[in-house]
């Protein structure tokens, strides 16, 4: 045998994309302090699963192609790596704790790898059978987030947080699914639609394929519709461009892609009928309130940011802190740890110079999928177009999101796009050094180390979860901290519950600036001002005062300050405006994080 048996290959090519890219959509189950963890994990370990399962049973086909090597075809993969530099090795270098550094190194790694295993499917041959799977694991995925949205919006009395995730009261009467936000869920609902397409050839197809095609493609729309999600309208439109200049689809098809928009404000307009049911969809297809969701006031001020940092940035990780700690007129009251912009972001963070190489690889690699997704052919229409399209909605995404910090995200997303470009840039010159052998081995070990990664992950986890969320004769509080301050990849977490619990905030300094790297919300922020007065550093603790009385608290701790005109020189400290302009290093530090990290 020169391969897997075909029969075999099916199976597990079906099973292995299920458990990659079906699963991490459908787990419901959870524990704080991360909403999304088990998702994330269940990722990483199903794709080390299936790539490290492939590897083992494969073998060498004796008309195994070459691929070279040029810019074009591993443009992504020079991304990966230069992004895991710059996030690991730089990001410690400027005082992101080493394990923050390290649950960043092993996504990106996770991300390297779904790229390197597209293209061993690539020269094996198996392209078209890995992502029509992966097709049909996200088809699936969609229609039964679309039926948990569905009891979300409808019966949200019968969720019960394992089997279907609980919506938080931000997003009440839409649909988020079991990955908890709705703009999240419109972009699994677009993946699944463009599923479909690839998986119906422009061949003849019989009429019960098709039947069941147009209810699955209805059933998608109508999830897409109870998320509320502009961003997914945009998808849409996207999808409806698509079928109106692809002409090389058959003609029912692009007429459901052209019609798509048309259904969609059906649906949309039955779902606003249907009452108060539906009240978050209809707010949200109402257009009231503000339309970018605070977006554009967060891009000016990381805008402001980059002109003050433009060379190196702000630090790997550190938007957030640099945001909270500048001073800005116009900020948003809700707490941002991303510029919801991904060219953007890594500008802030990064620099503009390291930013615009990788936004420079990643064009590269785009220009070229694309270059071969649109030529005439048949595998293109089955494959290099709708994993385009796949990328492209994703693209779009992330120019008002992040979804791509998330794994079962950012790993399909680079698996399809690896399969474009590596197949689109085949030809008879030599492949990589490694010869099948070696990549074979590569792709095994990595496969089964990513495995072992997440086991400890979920290993680690659970020192800082039961912090939150103490199971019956659990250790006290204190004692628990002090286990969770031990955690590789979490502590962030316990050093966050040891200073917002602790009864002296002067005493938890060190705790409090270790907490901040991860995220600076009210809670935290109010705990550090205090900390500083008790210490007698009034100017630290009126610059962050400030900073709390932009975001608008609703608290008492602004209270007497209506008064504070009275008596001026009797006002609190936190009723009076700092006398000194402070920066963020000032409290985070210049290359550390500061005293007790």
């Amino acid at each position: 045998m020169t391969a897997l048996h075909p029969a075999v290959s099916k199976v597990g090519m079906g099973w292995g994309a299920a458990v990659a890219c079906a699963l991490p959509f459908l787990w419901a189950f959870t524990t704080p302090p991360s909403a999304t963890f088990f998702n994330q994990v269940l990722a990483l370990g199903g794709w080390g699963a299936w790539v490290g399962g492939w590897a083992l049973c494969t073998q060498k086909l004796p008309t195994a192609k070459s691929l070279p090597q040029g810019w074009a075809g591993v443009g992504c993969l020079w991304w990966v790596g230069l992004l895991l530099v710059a996030s690991v090795v730089g990001g410690c270098a400027r005082g992101l704790p080493v394990g923050m550094a390290l649950s960043t190194g092993g996504v990106l790694a996770g991300a390297g790898l779904a790229l390197f295993f597209a293209h061993c499917v690539v020269r094996q041959g198996y392209e078209q059978q890995a992502f029509t799977a992966l097709c049909v694991a996200v088809v699936a995925a969609g229609v039964l987030n679309t039926v948990v949205a569905v009891i979300q919006v409808a019966a949200p009395h019968w969720i019960d947080g394992e089997w279907m995730a609980h919506t938080s009261a931000a997003i009440t009467g839409r649909g988020a699914g079991n990955i908890r936000q709705p703009n999240h869920l419109s972009s699994l609902l677009l993946w699944a639609g463009v599923a479909l397409v690839a998986l119906h050839p422009p061949t003849v197809t019989t009429l019960q394929r098709n039947f069941l095609s147009v209810v699955l493609a209805c059933v998608l729309c109508f999830g897409l519709v109870l998320t509320g999600s502009r961003t997914g309208v945009l998808g849409l439109v996207l999808l409806a461009l698509w079928g109106a200049g692809d002409r090389r689809l058959r003609g029912p098809l692009r007429c459901a892609l052209v019609a798509a928009p048309l259904v969609y404000a059906c649906i949309g307009w039955a779902v606003v009928a249907w009452g108060p049911v539906a009240v978050g969809v209809e707010n949200r297809l109402s257009m009231a309130g503000d339309v970018s969701s605070s977006r554009f006031a967060v891009w000016s001020n990381a805008w402001q940011l980059l002109l003050q940092h433009p060379w190196l940035g702000v630090g790997w990780g550190g938007f957030n802190g640099a945001w909270t700690l500048t001073p800005f007129p116009l900020r948003p009251v809700a707490f941002f740890d991303h510029a919801h912009n991904l060219p953007l972001h890594w500008a802030v963070e990064l620099g503009l110079p390291l930013a615009l190489l990788l936004c420079g690889l990643l064009l590269v690699a785009y220009g070229r999928g694309l270059v071969c997704a649109f030529q005439p052919g048949h595998k293109q229409v089955v494959l290099h177009t709708p994993a385009m399209m796949m990328v492209t909605i994703m693209a779009v995404h992330s120019l008002l999101e992040y979804p791509l910090w998330y794994a079962y995200f950012l790993l399909p997303t680079c698996f399809v796009w690896g399969l474009s470009v590596a197949d689109s840039v085949s030809s008879q010159r030599p492949g990589w050094w490694l010869g099948w052998r070696g990549e074979r081995t590569l792709a095994m070990v990595a496969g089964f180390v990513l495995i072992a990664g997440c086991m400890f992950a979920l290993w680690d986890y659970r020192k800082v979860s039961v912090i939150f969320a103490p199971p019956a004769g659990t250790a006290p509080l204190a004692q628990r901290i002090q286990a969770g301050q031990g955690s590789v990849f979490f502590s962030h977490h316990a050093y966050y519950a040891h200073a917002t619990t602790h009864p002296k905030p002067r005493e938890v300094i060190g705790s409090i600036k270790r907490a901040a790297r991860n995220l600076i919300d009210p809670r935290l922020l109010k705990v550090w001002l205090q900390a500083y007065a008790a210490l007698g550093d009034f100017d630290r603790a009126q610059h962050l005062a400030q900073r709390l009385r932009e975001f608008k608290p609703d608290d008492e701790f602004f209270a007497s300050c209506k008064y504070a005109l009275a008596a001026p020189g009797k006002a609190p400290y936190q009723c009076v405006p700092p006398s000194k302009i402070l920066t963020p290093a000032a409290f985070l530090g210049e290359g550390a994080c500061g005293q007790g990290c």
